[in-house]
């Protein structure tokens, strides 16, 4: 009954409208991700369920109930803010309860709650300590602490890790889903950090210019992304996207003849003009290539290698992830890659026209 339903919802500022007919269904108990760049509407969608923005058009409903109207102190959700918003005058145990004591829960319930919190969180003996005398990392997990002792339905935060080093935000986000696990509220959190979003939450709602791109499972938005725009945006580095045409039953990719399976033909022959998206990491150098092109870069990652190939045919730019330990030629290289991991768009509307997942494939590079 504490699911989130989007019906059309809208909002604007004047003329401008940064919530484009929203549709979206966030089941009870759900981790969602809102991603995006930044000024795509994800965290306005999140103030609307906050109700710290009024929505302009459209209907939000909330445990089966229209909240459009309703204010945020009557929704019974916990907020955890970018900034902190801790109070600096007050200790640490003093800001977590403060909310508590507000809603006038027994001292007995309030000390076990906090207890319980500050052990899940590792702040135990922090609880007289100001906010000034702790870390970033700290005073973060004091916010997620405040919210966590609510027990809420319902659980928004709003990028809470940006202020964090990498080394923090991974400690981070491994509690967080540890939270949710042991209380299981809906959980709504924004980022534009893909990682984050890939790593925390269960599905991913990806949004671009106040619109709704694709809702979906982490696997199923890096594998098939339903537009070129979230081809693009998820992944580091992103999906090769190049230009594709088919004519009288031959697929030219970057200027190169290739042959894709049988089973491709009749849907390509729906979509003359198209781009072909191929991950990086998905792309291999070959005595047998399919493309050539010449190396221009190499970006070396640890464990593995970027290689940035200028295709011979037309110019285009294509990367491959290589591991560290493979020999990398000098010069000229030939690439492959497996057709069962090939995505293909229109390139007029930049949807995806349904490849690989409406083809049936066993093929290997």
């Amino acid at each position: 009954m504490n699911g989130i339903i989007f019906e059309n919802v809208c909002k604007s500022y004047g003329e401008t409208t940064v919530v484009k007919d929203l549709n979206m269904t966030i089941q009870e108990g759900e981790r969602l991700v809102l991603l995006g760049p930044s000024g795509c509407g994800k965290t306005t969608t999140l103030r609307m369920v906050a109700g710290l923005e009024n929505i302009t058009a459209g209907t939000l409903k909330m445990g089966g109930q229209v909240v459009n109207t309703v204010e945020p102190g009557a929704r019974n959700i916990a907020m955890v803010f970018q900034n902190y918003a801790l109070y600096p005058h007050m200790t640490i145990w003093e800001n977590i309860t403060f909310g508590l004591f507000i809603q006038k829960i027994p001292i007995g319930e309030i000390k076990a709650r906090t207890e319980q919190a500050l052990e899940i969180l590792n702040l135990s003996g922090y609880e007289q300590r100001k906010p000034n005398e702790l870390s970033g990392g700290q005073k973060q997990r004091v916010a997620l602490c405040r919210s966590l002792v609510k027990q809420a339905p319902y659980f928004l935060l709003d990028e809470p890790l940006s202020n964090l080093d990498a080394q923090l935000r991974l400690q981070a986000r491994t509690e967080l889903v540890k939270i949710h696990n042991l209380y299981r509220p809906t959980f709504i959190y924004v980022t534009h950090d893909q990682v984050e979003a890939m790593t925390v939450g269960q599905r991913i709602a990806i949004m671009n210019q106040g619109a709704l791109q694709q809702l979906d499972t982490p696997d199923v938005i890096y594998q098939r992304p339903a537009n070129t725009f979230v081809a693009s945006f998820i992944g580091s580095p992103p999906m090769n996207l190049l230009q594709g045409a088919f004519r009288d039953g031959t697929l030219w990719i970057a200027g190169s003849r290739v042959n894709p399976p049988a089973k491709w033909h009749t849907l390509l022959a729906e979509h003359q003009e198209l781009w072909i998206g191929i991950r990086p990491e998905q792309c291999c150098l070959s005595d047998t290539p399919m493309l050539h092109g010449q190396i221009e870069f190499v970006e070396h990652l640890g464990s593995q290698r970027c290689i940035h190939v200028r295709l011979h045919q037309d110019g285009q730019l294509l990367l491959c992830m290589l591991p560290a330990d493979q020999p990398i030629p000098a010069g000229t290289v030939g690439v492959s890659f497996s057709w069962q991991h090939v995505n293909g768009f229109d390139r007029h509307v930049g949807k995806n026209i349904g490849l690989p997942n409406r083809i049936s494939h066993n093929y290997a590079c």
